[in-house]
């Protein structure tokens, strides 16, 4: 039997109403991304990430752990994966399409290209680098991490290099 209660109780609608706080949706998307939310296919199913210009740091961390939790598969494809979503590659069951590009940057504060005091700094640079597989990691936390204004550019295909899955054709 249906109810509203066991949909909202579910890892799928949690991602969901994570997902709608980061990005706007039309109302008609928003159903659809609903159905597929609470859907038990979720579970084991596929999620696939496009375009997706990041966010609040804790947001997507909060995210990653009801993906990590429904054990969906993650496709980042796309013309771009930003900042936040950049965290996504940590994920065990995550695939990069070679033609998207991944921009990194260091935390900083919600004003644009205002940093963050540095223990805050070390703090969240620390959080988003361990979402980051070796040698990214490791590459974030000398380098990626510094810039605040504007992206590090590497290519799904410079990543797939680096040991990231490449997604199976569409």
């Amino acid at each position: 039997m249906f109810s509203w209660k066991m949909v909202r109780e579910t890892a799928g609608f949690r991602v969901f109403v994570r997902l709608l706080r980061q990005v706007r949706l039309s109302h008609a998307v928003a159903m659809v991304a609903l159905t597929l939310a609470t859907s038990p296919a979720l579970a084991q199913g596929t999620m696939i990430i496009e375009d997706d210009r990041g966010g609040a740091v804790d947001a997507r961390v909060q995210l990653i752990q009801d993906y990590k939790s429904s054990d969906v598969h993650l496709e980042i494809r796309g013309r771009f994966c930003l900042s936040a979503c950049t965290m996504f590659l940590g994920m065990k069951n995550v695939c990069v399409s070679p033609d998207t590009v991944f921009g990194f940057h260091g935390p900083s504060s919600a004003v644009y290209g205002i940093g963050l005091a540095s223990k805050a700094f070390e703090y969240w640079s620390h959080v988003m680098a361990d979402h980051y597989p070796e040698p990214i990691k490791s590459w974030y936390l000398k380098d990626g991490r510094n810039r605040i204004v504007g992206f590090h550019e590497i290519t799904g295909r410079g990543l797939i290099d680096l040991g990231v899955a490449e997604c199976q054709s569409a």
